[in-house]
């Protein structure tokens, strides 16, 4: 089946469920979850004016195989799962690096080259050749990881299945995530940015930008080359005033200067902990 037939049928299907008890409806949902799992189709992508669009109907086809999924054992080696959703296989020959007990589930898509440490990548997601995703880091349900990250120990990539219309995480190429930062609720970071060790950003966290002579605030993103460290910022309250989480950009990466350099000495020229 082509993109059109599978879309209508993952469509009609997630509208009336007693359809997967066909066939064809079943198939379809299998299908797109094999396409996602081959990176052949994505929870999100962008267009030709660089703009990110989710695929609604696709978070409907994972909705929908948890469905059609019945419990089983999976056995690896000598660990044993028992889940609905299978793991990924044939690292090898796609040419990804899986540390244990680092897990990949099956509808995950890793190009070649990328390092997972003992973290977890859940089905849906998409993460860019060249990434490292280090010890305990997590990558939620349909994010999308861009290539040359690096997601540090222990940080959280939030996920999004429901409702299937939401905007998954977004980081784009060449970002740096510290450790134990946490990225949720849709939340998209521009490529090459460096999120220092502890920022959580949330659909609701104040990004402030102080670069400038007055204080700007952003929300929902963070723009492309920033650096980023946790702040706080005052609020009143019935029973005082308190300090309240908040994202301060104190700065930001040059553009002119070779990646990698230009990350090390981003860190060096703004003391941000990582």
């Amino acid at each position: 089946m082509d993109t059109e037939q599978l879309e209508q049928l993952i469509g009609a299907a997630f509208e009336n469920r007693a359809l997967l008890e066909q066939t064809r409806y079943r198939e379809a949902v299998e299908q797109v979850i094999e396409a996602l799992d081959k990176g052949v189709l994505r929870s999100a992508s962008q267009d030709a004016d660089g703009l990110w669009q989710t695929h609604v109907w696709l978070g409907q086809a994972i909705l929908m195989y948890f469905a059609i999924r019945k419990m089983e054992v999976h056995e690896v080696g000598p660990y044993e799962f028992y889940d609905k959703i299978p793991l990924k296989r044939d690292l090898a020959g796609q040419k990804i690096r899986v540390v244990p007990p680092g897990t990949v589930r099956y509808g995950a898509h890793l190009e070649p080259g990328v390092v997972l440490m003992p973290g977890y990548v859940n089905i849906g997601a998409y993460v860019g050749s060249g990434t490292m995703i280090d010890t305990w880091a997590t990558v939620g349900s349909c994010a999308q990881i861009g290539g040359g990250c690096h997601l540090s120990g222990g940080v959280g990539i939030g996920g999004v299945l429901e409702p299937p219309g939401a905007r998954p995480v977004i980081i784009e190429d060449g970002c740096f995530i510290g450790s134990r930062a946490i990225v949720v609720e849709g939340m998209h970071i521009e490529r090459e940015a460096v999120i220092g060790a502890g920022v959580v950003l949330t659909s609701s966290t104040k990004v402030i930008d102080v670069t400038g002579a007055e204080p700007e605030e952003i929300k929902g993103h963070i723009p492309a080359r920033s650096v980023v460290i946790p702040g706080t910022r005052m609020r009143k309250f019935n029973a005082g005033e308190f300090g309240i989480p908040c994202a301060l950009i104190i700065g930001r990466r040059k553009e002119s200067t070779e990646r990698k350099t230009s990350l090390n000495q981003a860190l060096r020229d703004f003391g941000v902990s990582v």
